[in-house]
């Protein structure tokens, strides 16, 4: 019985590791992203493809989006699965609308 339970925990320790550094790269990839785009807005800001009112939209909702992922990490805990996916979405959402506002023509 105690070679079943060292066994079966021996497991379980082994599976618990292996979870945690997925989740912290996932978790870096999303922070790395938001990162990218600030700087895709900056950039724009200084070549003059985006105007002060779209780059101040762009800022607004990239906060939204920040402050959204940090309340999902720590509610509870966990970051789950459907959680980072959700987050995904929002940056692939703010990621268009990056891109559409810098090259819809409109200049500073």
């Amino acid at each position: 019985m105690k070679r079943i339970f060292s066994i079966l925990f021996t497991a379980f320790c082994a599976i618990a590791l292996t979870g945690a550094p997925a989740e912290a790269a996932e978790a870096a990839s999303i922070k790395n992203r938001q990162v990218r785009q600030q700087k895709r807005i900056g950039q724009g800001v200084r070549s003059g493809e985006l105007t002060r009112p779209e780059a101040a939209r762009l800022q607004r909702n990239a906060t939204r989006i920040r402050r959204s992922t940090r309340r999902d990490r720590i509610d509870g805990g966990v970051f789950t699965a459907r959680e980072r996916a959700q987050s995904q979405r929002k940056l692939n959402r703010q990621s268009r609308a990056i891109r559409r506002q810098k090259t819809d023509g409109q200049s500073r």
